[in-house]
């Protein structure tokens, strides 16, 4: 268990899972079932799925699940564009938590390769 806790790309999977609840706390309560619910759900699915990928053991596995982590990422960044595109996040909190994306997606690309490369 504690081989996944010391992966940086898990690190940064759970702070920004961190991130997102405080940010959509001051979302409208019309939309907890609706983009803050979406959202959330994305951010905890990249941990996870790193998780999952690491803890199943093999190298195979976990470029598989670091693959769906990188799917989740992209959703979750577009939920990001269109919350500031409806207002519902500034500018700045938004292009802050889009680059920490961005930031993840070329580690997790790296991780992916990683795991792919011939043994």
């Amino acid at each position: 268990m504690e081989s996944v806790e010391n992966l940086e790309i898990w690190q940064q999977g759970v702070a920004l899972v961190k991130s997102l609840y405080q940010t959509t706390r001051s979302w409208p309560d019309s939309e907890r079932y609706g983009l803050v619910s979406q959202v959330r759900r994305a951010a905890v699915s990249i941990p996870a799925n790193i998780a999952e990928g690491v803890g199943r053991g093999t190298p195979r596995e976990s470029a598989h699940f670091a693959q769906i982590s990188l799917g989740s990422l992209y959703e979750l960044d577009t939920l990001l564009y269109l919350a500031k595109e409806i207002g519902l996040s500034p500018c700045g909190t938004t292009a802050e938590l889009r680059q920490q994306l961005t930031t993840l997606a070329r580690r997790l690309s790296s991780f992916i390769k990683y795991q792919k490369r011939d043994k």
